[in-house]
């Protein structure tokens, strides 16, 4: 069978940014490639944080790959989330997307990019099959899709142009109409959503995506070399506990160091917390709480900084119990995958994709998120409680693959492939022009009603 050719469009590149979104998109790319059915290209933007700017054209290469490179979009609006230098992308986009003539087309985030990006590969490739992972809810929430309120941190259960006014006070109530109906336009085109979790698919079909457009497909993490259990003295605790995953307000480190103070009071000397990650680009005002807060646990946590993917392995051989502790809604967070892959249980907060990614009681600990005494009381369970640590162990479940996870990627290209034929999918493009305009002139109408 011919090969697909499949480019796939993430926000950066996790050599730059190791997040999530990135190390996932690169691992399904390099995974695709590798079954000889796909002939795939990976496009990772990039801004003034990570590289500069090349005069006369916006591609860059990074590494000695040939089919990974960078896409230099400084010029973005975080807000709106709109490219707004579509002079400078569009021509050399468009050669591209010519050049290359893929069937697939895989956002991995719009982020750096621009929704407008969609619109061009539906004009310029109308055969081809517009797939978009949601990764998270920067669509949704403009509090970089946190969907946590900006004064307290609250958790936001429903975006609404009074809602978010209330976090951006300084925006009026229809610029989040606009907002909205800009995102939805744009997304008119892609041919289907793919969501990590149930959790993630049922916020976006709350939000107005069709349900029959949102398809669940888990992430899964590279197979790797499985760390052996740490061997204990007679006696000994199971003690050790580990977070991984860069370091934000949002990910709940304070409530773990927090957790961890208490945990101190009660039984002190009798754990450590190893922390693994870097904090990029956070504010001055948050790394002087971290540092503050570091400093109150100083001689039972330790910061050991950002680490590689490859380090995994090692880093987990003097971890028993993972640690996620985030405050916001997460969609699959995959350090719980690499946990459950080294047969680490899990303590985690007890809400969205976490919650559906970790049973409390079989294969880890759920705490009421954000809440440091909770956490210290799951904490303190995991240490002293018989059994419980070799119990939860023996409840986890075989983890997915990465070639599972491929595998089922391809089967769906495939499908989207032949589902319609060449005659549906113009029909396709042009019902997307008709949506366009119709978008428009209902937006129109709402920013007068708000008004």
């Amino acid at each position: 069978m011919k090969p697909l050719k499949v480019l796939h469009l993430c926000h950066n590149h996790p050599a730059l940014h190791p997040g999530g979104t990135e190390i996932f998109a690169l691992d399904l790319h390099r995974q695709l490639n590798a079954t000889g059915d796909v002939e795939g290209l990976f496009i990772g933007c990039v801004d003034q944080n990570h590289r500069r700017q090349r005069p006369g054209t916006v591609f860059q290469g990074i590494g000695a790959s040939s089919n990974e490179m960078l896409m230099w979009t400084g010029h973005f609006d975080n807000f709106y989330l709109s490219q707004i230098d579509l002079h400078g992308i569009v021509p050399e986009l468009t050669d591209l997307l010519n050049t290359l003539k893929p069937d697939i087309v895989h956002f991995h985030h719009i982020l750096l990019m621009g929704a407008e990006i969609l619109f061009l590969v539906r004009r310029v490739l109308p055969r081809a099959k517009i797939v978009m992972s949601l990764h998270d809810y920067y669509s949704i929430c403009a509090h970089d899709g946190q969907m946590v309120t900006t004064g307290d941190r609250r958790l936001c259960h429903q975006a609404s142009p009074d809602a978010c006014h209330r976090c951006f006070p300084q925006l009026e109530p229809e610029q989040f109409v606009l907002r909205e109906r800009h995102l939805k336009t744009h997304f008119s085109v892609v041919d289907r959503f793919l969501s990590p979790s149930n959790f993630l698919r049922r916020r976006y079909i709350a939000w107005g995506i069709a349900a029959d457009r949102i398809e669940v497909l888990r992430n899964a993490r590279p197979e790797q070399n499985i760390a052996p259990h740490r061997a204990l003295k007679s006696g000994g605790l199971r003690g050790n506990f580990a977070y991984f995953g860069n370091l934000s307000p949002n990910k709940g480190v304070l409530v773990l160091l927090e957790a961890a103070r208490l945990l101190n009071q009660r039984h002190p000397g009798a754990f450590r917390i190893d922390i693994h990650g870097g904090a990029p680009f956070q504010s001055d005002a948050f790394k002087a709480d971290l540092n503050t807060a570091l400093a109150r646990v100083d001689g039972f946590v330790g910061w050991h900084g950002a680490y590689r993917a490859d380090e995994m392995a090692d880093l987990m051989r003097s971890t028993d119990w993972v640690v996620t502790p985030s405050i916001w809604w997460e969609n699959a967070p995959l350090v719980i995958d690499e946990a459950f892959a080294h047969r680490r249980p899990v303590i985690a907060s007890d809400l969205g994709g976490m919650a559906e990614s970790v049973t409390n009681g079989i294969d880890g600990l759920t705490f009421r998120s954000g809440d440091a005494t909770a956490l210290a009381d799951a904490m303190e369970r995991a240490l002293i409680e018989p059994n419980l640590w070799a119990d939860l162990v023996a409840g986890i479940r075989p983890r997915r693959t990465l070639d599972d996870c491929a595998s089922e990627h391809l089967a769906l290209y495939r499908s989207l492939l032949s589902e319609s034929g060449v005659k549906g999918e113009r029909r396709t493009a042009k019902a997307a022009s008709s949506r366009s305009l119709s978008y428009k002139a209902k937006a129109e109408r709402m920013v007068s009603h708000v008004g």
